[in-house]
């Protein structure tokens, strides 16, 4: 009897013995799979980003090397923040410090082509490259004082290394930017040099537009640049600061938790962490191929089209960059380009940006209804108790518009008091807390986003100093002008061209730059008030990267989703469509941008421009409590369109045209919805 139940006892622990290693088995085979998986995403998204974003294809550097690289890096970060702060010496020595930096780092991090990627490598033309050209800037610092009081006299060795050092500047932006930006300067350096420079002599020609380019505050060191080295390094390495805390990851969960469980949740989490991350992370590509990888997948699985699903990414992040309060840094540069308050600039923006994405918003929630998607399950959402310990993440952000709005002290040590509230606050999280070594890849982050927008900046500088010299802005004023006439309407749509084709493939900073440069002197001409212009030009550069056909963000986001590159960007086009239509509204009536308007005027172009908009939006969707036919989908974006314009009668008709067929598509499904019940009894019967 003993003997059997010992016998039985043994064979019952090696079954158990035998179920354990099974289990484990089916572990180890499902977190291989898990690795493989996020190895294979992650390959992808790199793949993305080297593709779209030139900042991500870089040198590989290893052991000591990247230790080295990493060390100056972040020395750079560290002596910007001091040169902002407490930098006394010269302007023309800062400003020529900091782009000897940008060009010498820009050749160690990044390689002449795509696809370099030898470990610890970097070729002997590089190096020349890189020495000779940081030379040259660093020789104007050297010899600075000297330099501004020569007046216009200067000896061909200075015009040499003037030439080198915007030769330099042209391969740097060439390789961490990408060339739209270096095609809009070709065109202008060569009208300058051929038409624009009236001196016959072409050796005295180049000699008089490489001073003014390199040795003048007209060129390289001129607004862009100056702004850059001053405000956007500074509030890039709080950027970097503000991911390492973990604020990206609390933006999604929170937009999860706040309209993840409605019809088509995953879209409108995208709609919301998009722009939340967006604002802070200064780049549309970059904001899509971050957010998307989490975003666009949840997406497709609810039940999007991969092209649906794709083009709301890309319209979603690229709006980040004209969400306040940060506005991917262009706040400070227009701030300081119209000599107005910053806080101003974030005020005048709340209200065109609340009405582009929810312009987004209502196209996703029509899509939604029409292909009848469920949210995310309840008990898959982020629990509020847990996302409200979190809440501290936000300090240094609302702290930071406090400081500055409050005008308690200046843009550059605020963000230096943020990025110190932002290490503080990390100590309150085990997971992202700043150690010494987050520390150090924050300040490397920031100075390697530095590069990118400090070159492109130098050379929205060259573009706007060959406008300058050449008189081609007036050109340019004079012929639209004449184009148009006395309509407004017709010199909005010129000036939109003209913004898009010249905003294609351009990073944020840089493409205001050149916007503000070329194309808002002729709206102001025209007597549109000079911040609403600077916003129009604003607002539709910034849209070329979602508009094809050089629509890098949506590309990015076909990517993810696997989609169909030009569909994906004509969708991400049409769900913009506000991002088109507002800056015709703050132009015809700048009482939205809270100029002398009253609290009862903003209240009534609130109401009107979101009506306005639903009406576009719907029509273009061809949605609403059921399928929209032809005829009221014409009428209903007439309505929408009516809107636009400030004067009561158009908007009086606007309103009923919307409100009435928007009652007509409510009682038609009413009545669709009792002749199926009226069909299904008969059927039953």
């Amino acid at each position: 009897m003993n003997d059997n139940r010992e016998k039985l006892e043994e064979e019952l622990i090696q079954r158990e013995l035998k179920f354990e290693q099974e289990e484990e088995k089916k572990l180890e085979h499902y977190d291989n799979f898990v690795d493989k998986s996020d190895n294979s995403i992650h390959e992808d998204i790199d793949a993305v980003m080297r593709k779209y974003d030139k900042q991500s294809n870089v040198r590989i550097w290893v052991g000591k090397y990247k230790v080295a690289i990493e060390l100056v890096l972040a020395f750079f970060a560290i002596w910007c923040i001091y040169v902002t702060l407490f930098a006394t010496f010269l302007e023309e020595i800062r400003l020529t410090c900091f782009m000897g930096m940008i060009v010498l780092m820009g050749f160690i991090i990044y390689p002449a082509k795509r696809g370099e990627q030898k470990v610890n490598h970097i070729p002997w033309y590089d190096l020349l490259l890189m020495v000779s050209t940081s030379s040259a800037f660093f020789y104007f610092a050297w010899n600075a004082s000297e330099i501004v009081n020569q007046g216009t006299r200067f000896a061909a060795h200075q015009i040499v290394i003037g030439i080198v050092g915007i030769i330099g500047l042209v391969e740097v932006t060439r390789r961490c930017v990408g060339k739209p930006i270096l095609y809009v300067a070709g065109f202008f350096t060569l009208y300058a040099l051929i038409y624009g420079l009236t001196n016959p002599d072409f050796f005295l020609k180049l000699r008089y537009f490489v001073r003014n380019l390199f040795y003048t505050k007209e060129g390289i060191f001129s607004t862009p640049l100056n702004v850059c080295s001053k405000y956007i390094v500074v509030f890039i390495i709080f950027g970097a600061f503000l991911e390492r805390i973990g604020i990206s990851i609390f933006f999604i969960e929170l937009a999860n938790r706040v309209a993840g469980r409605f019809s088509g949740g995953p879209a409108k989490v995208s709609v919301i962490s998009s722009a939340l991350c967006g604002m802070v992370s200064g780049s549309s590509v970059g904001n899509t191929v971050t957010t998307g990888s989490v975003t666009i997948p949840m997406m497709k699985k609810t039940g999007y089209k991969k092209e649906f699903a794709g083009a709301v990414e890309a319209a979603s992040s690229t709006g980040g960059q004209i969400m306040p309060p940060i506005m991917g840094a262009a706040a400070f540069l227009m701030a300081d380009f119209i000599g107005i308050p910053y806080s101003n600039i974030v005020e005048m923006s709340i209200l065109p940006a609340i009405l582009y994405f929810v312009g987004i918003f209502i196209c996703v929630h029509l899509e939604a209804r029409r292909l009848k998607l469920k949210g995310i399950p309840k008990e898959e959402l982020p629990k509020m108790r847990v996302l409200a310990k979190k809440l501290y993440l936000l300090l240094p952000l609302v702290m930071l518009v406090v400081w500055v709005s409050g005008n308690f002290m200046t843009l550059q040590r605020a963000a230096a008091y943020a990025i110190i509230l932002s290490i503080i606050v990390s100590l309150f999280n085990k997971e992202n807390r700043i150690n010494p070594k987050k520390f150090l890849d924050a300040l490397v982050a920031g100075s390697k986003s530095t590069i990118t927008v400090g070159a492109a900046c130098g050379m929205a500088g060259i573009i706007a100093g060959s406008i300058t010299m050449t008189g081609l802005a007036n050109e340019l004023i004079n012929g639209i002008v004449g184009i148009a006439g006395s309509q407004l309407i017709v010199a909005l749509v010129l000036t939109m061209v003209c913004c898009i084709v010249l905003g294609m493939g351009v990073p944020t900073t840089a493409n205001y730059c050149i916007m503000a440069a070329t194309t808002a002197p002729i709206l102001i001409h025209m007597g549109v008030p000079t911040i609403a212009a600077h916003f129009f030009v604003f607002y539709f550069g910034i849209i070329a990267d979602i508009t094809p056909p050089v629509a890098l963000a949506a590309y990015a986001a076909a990517a993810i989703a696997k989609g169909k590159p030009m569909k994906t960007a004509f969708n991400a086009s049409k769900l913009a469509i506000a991002a088109f239509i507002v800056p015709y509204m703050f132009c015809f009536n700048p009482k939205m941008l809270l100029i002398d308007a009253s609290w009862v005027e903003i209240v009534q172009i609130a109401i009107t421009s979101f009506v306005g908009v639903f009406g576009i939006t719907a029509a273009l969707q061809g949605y609403f409590y059921g399928k929209i036919s032809a005829p009221v989908r014409v009428i209903l974006a007439a309505g929408g369109l009516l809107l636009i314009h400030p004067a009561m009668i158009t908007d009086g008709i606007g309103l009923v045209v919307v409100g009435l067929c928007s009652g007509y598509q409510v009682l038609l499904a009413k009545r669709n919805k009792k002749k199926r019940l009226m069909e299904n009894e008969m059927v039953n019967s």
